[in-house]
């Protein structure tokens, strides 16, 4: 008979989240006894949770503001955990005095599987391998997003950020990974995204609604290749202004809960050891959206 462990997603606020969702879907398809909730966290109480964290506990996701202090509250990290600078994952491994915390990233694979998934389904058959890419943004989400367009092949991506001075993170985190970042203003960024391979939206809500603004009027009827590809990390409000421009223009468009759902799979396989029943989770996910 299976044991039932706990999980739960932390930040602050974390009342919003969908990741109960997300994996109490795929312990019922996998037929696990598991739990999982969501945990309200303060800023500055990640690592007293994590301390507490005992064989009873699966993991952690970790949601803002608190995958910077996993990271160094945890016992060790995983190589992208590392190089990206953050964790949204806390694995328990052992037990007792043999307990090991693992913080890991799995937004990596979450924004990599999200632009694989949209492009091969704009362009069926043979997919072009992306040259160039655009990230919008060098907040929390950007980094990861760095790994992810290194891992698709695209290691010299144009950063568009509205202050440089606060991209210094993002350029460290690109320096560790061997990717090599161009900085441009926000507010060039729609004569740079037209011809891009790959656009990932990074920014808060409503920061690149001026961007499509601007696309549609540079754009001016032209259509855009089906294979360029935007993915946008927001997905409450949507479509995002962006969004709606970037489709209105024939080119794909990935929601951010693509990148969610890609996420909480992996921690789903890292967690439990099985592979994650990926549609089952997506059917629950769109069916809470849809609300």
């Amino acid at each position: 008979m299976l044991t039932s462990r706990r999980a739960a997603v932390i930040g602050h606020p974390v009342g919003h989240s969908l990741s109960p969702v997300l994996h109490r879907a795929a312990y019922r398809e996998l037929g696990l006894p598991h739990t999982y909730d969501a945990i309200d966290v303060p800023d500055g109480g990640a690592p007293g949770l994590l301390a507490s964290l005992d064989a009873d506990w699966l993991g952690l996701s970790v949601t803002m503001p608190h995958k910077h202090a996993v990271l160094a509250a945890a016992d060790t990290a995983d190589p992208l955990a590392t190089v990206v600078g953050a964790a949204n994952t806390v694995l328990v491994t052992g037990s007792g005095s043999s307990r090991v915390l693992v913080a890991a990233n799995t937004d990596v694979h979450g924004a990599a599987q999200a632009l694989r998934e949209t492009r091969a389904a704009a362009a069926p058959g043979s997919v072009p391998v992306p040259r160039t890419a655009v990230v919008l943004g060098a907040g929390g989400t950007a980094a990861a997003v760095l790994a992810a367009l290194a891992e698709l092949g695209v290691t010299a991506p144009i950063v568009c950020v509205r202050s440089q001075a606060r991209a210094a993170g993002l350029l460290q985190a690109a320096h560790r990974m061997g990717v090599d970042v161009t900085l441009r203003r926000f507010d060039a960024a729609a004569s740079l995204i037209v011809d891009a391979d790959l656009v990932v939206q990074t920014a808060v809500a409503g920061a690149a609604d001026p961007v499509a603004a601007d696309l549609a009027a540079l754009l001016d009827g032209r259509r855009l290749r089906p294979e360029q590809t935007l993915l946008d990390v927001i997905y409450d409000p949507w479509p995002t202004d962006l969004a709606a421009a970037w489709s209105a223009a024939g080119g794909a468009v990935a929601p951010g809960w693509l990148m969610l759902l890609h996420q909480a799979a992996e921690q789903v396989r890292l967690m439990t050891g099985r592979p994650a029943p990926v549609e089952a989770m997506r059917d629950a996910l769109v069916g809470a959206l849809a609300g």
